[in-house]
C-alpha cells in the first residue's frame, strides 16, 4: 500500500560528460584513427555554421563526411560504447532513484545526441534499453549507416521529454533534467519554465547559469545530492548516510556561488589608463 502513495517523477540525463567522462566523437575518431584536433576542427566548424542542431555534430559526420560515413559501420557504434569511459556508481544511481528514497520512485531514463547504439552499448546492465534515447539510423544489410531517423539533440531533447511526460502521466513540476553542455540549453531552459528541477555537471556557463543546482564530480551518485535535499526534503546527516550504506564516505562537500564577471574598462577608465601609462 505504502507504493500507492509514493510521488513519481521523471529523471532524464544527458550521456556523454554528463555519465560518462569521454565524448562519443572523440572515442569513435581515437578508434578509425582521426586525430582529436581534426574531429574539433569539423564539430566546430558545422557549429558555427549552424548546420544541425547543438550536439548532432557526429551524427552529421556520420551521414557525410566521407571519413566517418564510409568506414563506419552500426558494429563500429557497438565497439565505440565498451570503450567508453563511465562514471563510476550508475547503476547505483538507478537503483536509488527507483526505491531507496521512502515517498518517492523516480523513472530514468537517457536523452542523447550520441547513437543510441553506443549509449546502449555501454549502459548495457546499467540502464534498460527501452529507458534510452538517442541519435537513430536506419541501416543496410553490411551495416552502413543510410539515413537519419531522429536526432536527440537540441530541441529534440525538449520532444522526447514531451513525450515522456505523458506516456508515463507525470506532472512538468516532478521532471529532473541533468546535463552538462550546449546540447542541453533547450531542454533546461523548458524544464525551469515548468517548474522543473535541472542539474548541471560542468561549470560551462551555458548550462551553470540555467541549472537550478549544479554539482561537480566524478561519481555520479553526487547528482543525487541536489534531488535528496530540494525534493525529498532530506537533511546532511541522512544523505551522508545512504552514502556510507552504498560504501562511500563524503570527505568534501563545499558549495559555492559562482558569479560570472567580464569587465571592461570604460572610456573614462582607458583615458585614466592610458594616461598612467604615459
Amino acid at each position: 500500500m505504502a507504493n500507492t502513495f509514493r510521488k513519481h517523477y521523471l529523471f532524464a540525463s544527458d550521456f556523454d560528460q554528463t555519465l560518462t567522462f569521454n565524448d562519443t566523437g572523440y572515442v569513435l575518431s581515437e578508434m578509425l584513427g582521426i586525430s582529436v584536433e581534426e574531429f574539433e576542427r569539423k564539430a566546430k566548424g558545422m557549429a558555427k555554421l549552424n548546420l544541425v542542431q547543438q550536439g548532432a555534430e557526429l551524427s552529421y559526420l556520420l551521414l557525410h563526411d566521407p571519413e566517418f560515413h564510409s568506414r563506419v559501420r552500426r558494429d563500429d557504434l557497438i565497439a565505440v560504447g565498451k570503450r567508453i569511459r563511465l562514471k563510476e556508481n550508475i547503476k547505483q544511481v538507478y537503483e536509488i532513484l527507483d526505491r531507496r528514497i521512502d515517498g518517492f520512485h523516480f523513472d530514468f531514463y537517457v536523452l542523447s545526441a550520441a547513437p543510441v547504439e553506443v549509449i546502449q552499448s555501454a549502459l548495457e546492465g546499467i540502464v534498460p534499453q527501452d529507458h534510452i534515447f538517442g541519435t537513430e539510423f536506419s541501416y543496410n544489410a553490411s551495416g552502413e549507416i543510410e539515413t537519419l531517423v531522429r536526432a536527440t539533440a537540441g530541441y529534440g531533447k525538449v520532444t522526447r521529454l514531451d513525450q515522456l511526460e505523458a506516456q508515463l502521466e507525470i506532472p512538468a513540476d516532478h521532471i529532473v533534467y541533468v546535463g552538462d553542455g550546449s546540447s542541453d540549453v533547450h531542454v533546461m531552459l523548458h524544464v525551469n519554465r515548468r517548474d522543473g528541477f535541472t542539474i548541471a555537471v560542468s561549470e560551462s556557463k551555458g548550462v551553470a547559469q540555467i541549472a537550478k543546482r549544479t554539482v561537480l564530480s566524478d561519481n555520479a551518485l553526487a547528482v543525487l545530492v541536489p534531488i535528496l535535499e530540494e525534493i525529498a526534503g532530506w537533511q546532511r546527516p541522512r544523505i551522508r548516510q545512504l552514502f556510507e550504506s552504498y560504501g562511500f564516505l563524503i570527505q568534501g562537500w563545499d558549495r559555492v556561488q559562482t558569479d560570472w564577471l567580464t569587465l571592461r574598462p570604460t572610456g573614462a577608465a582607458e583615458k585614466a589608463i592610458a594616461a598612467d601609462v604615459v
